[in-house]
């Protein structure tokens, strides 16, 4: 018939498999760019540097305001390899997971899995710019003759490959693939999950499921991760004394110095500010994620 619509062309096999994983960059860089203040400020607690209202205090009067955005580069890298890694991989192996159900829901330990699985595969590509992003938010609380003056996130890698070689760029990366299996278990697990819940259950709107869901993700995103997220911050951070002995061997002699020094809240070190910086990162992540799929939506992407 002449006046029916006619259908609009099928989307590319290519744009379908990485889509996923533009979106999640997308939105996760986004994020990051509300959130780098706040996550400065939770990278100075962990550093010993006092209280968030100290930190904030000394920032401001010491360094100005472009010192809550130092690192910016790095985290906006992050997020390009971490971000669009484990939200990619999480939707393709949810999707895999489901067809393998028989198009029936995933119930929770197989989100579980799917989420401890992106986390590993995020962070392991993520794991570079991490390490740069740490080093040059760590940078001003050093001594003048240790810092390390990096630029921008490019020069940081460079640097890094350069004088202390390839592999060091992946220093950290057991807490750090450790801590993203963590995060990522509550984060995207419990997104999945409060979906169902506050849409199917709830019958609350798509505007207040987004809402009601992202932040539980946040909330358990947080939870599950400070404790990995202390031990690789201090791995990560650490410098050689003047005979050139580490104060740590490694993550577990970290977590296990630290336990006996402060016990097991010792690994809580910052966590309101933390969780003030996870929850709203995820939230936005989720927020904006939402935004990007209806917009590609409207226009048959």
């Amino acid at each position: 018939m002449g006046d029916e619509k006619k259908p609009k062309a099928p989307v590319s096999g290519v744009w379908s498999t990485v889509k996923p994983f533009v979106n999640g960059g997308t939105a996760g860089m986004l994020a990051t760019c509300v959130i780098q203040p706040i996550d400065m400020i939770k990278v100075r607690i962990q550093l010993g540097q006092g209280s968030a209202a100290q930190v904030t205090s000394n920032m401001l009067k010491n360094e100005g305001v472009a010192a809550f955005y130092k690192g910016l580069s790095a985290g906006l890298l992050r997020q390009a390899t971490y971000t669009t890694a484990r939200l990619g991989s999480f939707k393709i192996l949810t999707s895999k997971a489901i067809e393998a159900n028989e198009g029936k829901p995933l119930p929770l330990y197989q989100k579980a899995l799917c989420g401890l699985t992106a986390g590993a595969i995020g962070a392991t590509v993520g794991s570079p710019a991490d390490l740069a992003l740490i080093r040059m938010q760590a940078d001003a609380t050093l001594p003048a003759a240790q810092r390390r003056n990096y630029t921008n996130a490019f020069q940081a890698l460079y640097r890094i490959g350069a004088d202390e070689g390839v592999l060091a760029l992946w220093k950290g990366a057991g807490p750090t693939v450790v801590r993203a299996m963590a995060l990522n278990m509550g984060m995207l697990a419990s997104y999945d999950q409060s979906v169902e819940f506050f849409r199917d259950s709830v019958g609350l709107g798509e505007a207040a499921t987004v809402l009601g869901a992202s932040s539980v993700s946040g909330f358990f995103a947080a939870a599950c991760s400070l404790p990995f997220d202390y031990v690789k911050t201090q791995i990560q951070k650490m410098q050689p004394d003047a005979d050139g002995k580490y104060p740590y061997t490694g993550s577990l002699d970290c977590a296990a110095k630290t336990f006996k020094a402060g016990g097991p809240f010792k690994f809580y070190t910052g966590f309101p500010v933390y969780c003030i910086r996870i929850a709203p990162h995820v939230m936005m992540t989720w927020i904006f994620l939402n935004q990007i799929q209806k917009l590609q939506k409207g226009y048959g992407l």
